[in-house]
């Protein structure tokens, strides 16, 4: 990896985009295993960056639930919940989403896999000095910014021509496939909420769909490794996401995951075979702020490694977004955001470390 060096990445004539690249960082899962119990400096929090807010577990039980097959059948009062989750919590877990279950624990598994093998072997597929993709760390921009304590494999998944599959591990034995399998089954499970969401926002049903001309997809399989003082540091730090919906595989037994809600950093407790979902910036933006983009953010244990696996759903990168007028109309003719080009949108957050919702400032009135 090297220094962020591409000022357009976004070229209309290739095939796939190139993103920008990130500063060469260490390895944090060789941290752990040379010395188990070192957290170098740059990795430990000062007391007063880390958030105050206190960690309220017993909320985890109000985040919504969403059965995504009635949704399917467009049921009005799952339709109404839906609404909910995206106002109020701008989270929530799907069941009956359709992805099997052998699907999503050969992802776990072959993900563990691949995080298992020596960093010779995962070096192979390691980010370059100019993308996004790959094995490292993304959104290093500063060699004096305090560092999140896990690694990433990130991958474009959708369109097909966008993937690099240079940057698809061979190893274990047939990883692309089930990345293959489980990205398709991902896309559907995005169609179906941006068709709900379109209604609920008084769109037609397949107008977010039109403005994604079809599903575009990014994977990071994050790995947070154990940490003898994880009171000290953050496997991810708070933010919102780029993305329009992003959509999370959790172990089924070890939360990390945290969202900011009134104040609060509330864990989301694994569901076995669900999966979590939260409104992206571009949802945010369409929709002139009536559902939000929320921070979230990851934290780490002492005893056991952790994984999470996020997809990351967004419109083409040349699509211009900004509130719908329908949505302007329903809150006092107040246009909360400007029109901004996805791909410049995402370029300045990618520039910047992960900070927040500071990123959001691009597109705001």
């Amino acid at each position: 990896m090297g220094s962020i060096v591409c000022e357009t990445p976004f070229d209309q004539e290739q095939t796939a985009p190139t993103f920008v690249g990130s500063l060469e960082v260490p390895n944090v899962q060789e941290i752990v295993r040379d010395n188990s119990s070192s957290v170098p400096q740059i990795y430990v929090r000062d007391q007063c960056d880390m958030p105050k807010a206190t960690e309220i577990t017993h909320l985890s039980t109000d985040i919504p639930v969403i059965d995504l097959s009635l949704l399917s059948d467009d049921n009005i009062e799952e339709l109404e919940r839906l609404d909910q989750a995206c106002r109020d919590w701008g989270f929530f877990q799907v069941i009956n989403h359709g992805v099997p279950s052998e699907v999503l624990q050969n992802m776990k598994q072959n993900a563990e896999g691949f995080f298992n093998l020596s960093l010779e072997e995962k070096n192979k597929f390691s980010m370059p000095p100019d993308d996004i993709q790959g094995y490292g760390h993304a959104y290093v921009v500063s060699k004096e910014q305090k560092l999140d304590w896990s690694d990433a494999l990130v991958l474009v998944t959708m369109p097909q021509e966008f993937r690099n599959l240079q940057y698809w591990p061979t190893t274990p034995v047939g990883f692309k496939d089930i990345i293959d399998t489980y990205s398709k089954g991902l896309a559907t499970i995005g169609e179906q909420l941006l068709s709900s969401i379109s209604l609920n926002m008084g769109l037609q049903r397949n107008t977010l769909l039109q403005e994604h001309k079809g599903i575009s997809q990014a994977l990071r399989i994050n790995y947070y490794p154990p940490c003898s003082k994880p009171d000290q540091v953050l496997g991810i730090s708070p933010h919102s996401d780029t993305s329009s919906i992003t959509i999370l595989l959790q172990e089924d037994h070890l939360h990390g995951l945290q969202i900011h809600h009134n104040d609060d950093w509330i864990p989301v407790e694994p569901i076995p075979d669900a999966l979590v979902i939260n409104i992206g910036d571009v949802i945010e933006i369409w929709s002139n702020g009536k559902y939000k983009s929320i921070e979230h953010r990851a934290v780490t244990n002492e005893c056991k490694a952790r994984m999470s696996l996020a997809a990351f759903l967004f419109p083409n990168l040349d699509k211009e977004i900004e509130p719908f007028d329908s949505m302007v109309k329903s809150q006092d003719m107040i246009k909360n955001y400007k029109k901004v080009k996805y791909g410049d949108y995402l370029l300045n957050s990618m520039k910047r470390k992960l900070e927040g919702k500071t990123h959001t400032e691009m597109a705001k009135n």
